[in-house]
């Protein structure tokens, strides 16, 4: 008699625990549409999003000295091997920021590759100065700087009173291609994350 006053309680009681184990089984299986992307962008010497240039003014005088940090944030689902391609460029190259993901054609001025672990953050040092800058006829070229203690020769021409740019773009390592992407894929949908800065440089 008693087996027969908890049986229908015992049965409830299966039927619960086989549901749950089979929403569990099943939810294992089922495909996550959780969105992957990475945060990436630049901070000034105080590590805020503020406080650039010196004296908050973006024409740079010889010799003065810029400290930023890059910022990357993986949010991937997995530790990512990243490379942070910086490159420079005058203000008549066209950009497509995020619209097309395309990479610039142009070489990069300075390379970071970078182990980035799952839901953490990098915080990159940059600092850089221009040290050589040759004014012609309506025209500047920037000769020289030094980025992280390591000097950089280049020969890029900007129309007088025009500006340059330092573009900061996010190179994903891809595993079944081997080798490095602009970009990565998530929810079936390539990305991209691109950004840059523009300054002038003093004629005086």
């Amino acid at each position: 008699m008693r087996f027969k006053t908890y049986k229908p309680f015992i049965i409830i009681l299966a039927f619960i625990l086989c549901l749950t184990l089979t929403v569990a089984l099943i939810a294992s299986f089922w495909p996550k549409y959780e969105d992957q992307f990475f945060e990436f962008g630049l901070l000034g010497k105080d590590k805020r999003a503020e406080a650039y240039y010196p004296n908050d003014n973006s024409t740079l005088i010889l010799g003065s000295q810029l400290n930023w940090y890059i910022f990357i944030h993986n949010h991937m689902g997995s530790d990512q091997n990243v490379v942070v391609k910086v490159k420079l460029v005058n203000s008549s190259v066209g950009l497509e920021i995020d619209q097309h993901n395309e990479a610039l054609i142009f070489d990069s001025l300075v390379e970071f590759p970078l182990l980035l672990p799952v839901n953490n953050t990098l915080l990159v040092p940059f600092s850089w100065t221009v040290v050589d800058a040759s004014p012609q006829e309506n025209s500047i070229i920037l000769k020289q700087l030094i980025i992280n203690d390591q000097v950089f020769d280049v020969d890029i021409p900007a129309v007088s009173n025009s500006f340059f740019r330092m573009v900061f773009e996010l190179w994903v390592y891809d595993s079944s291609s081997e080798s490095y992407t602009f970009g990565w894929t998530s929810q079936g949908e390539f990305h991209s994350a691109q950004f840059y800065v523009g300054f002038r440089i003093s004629q005086t």
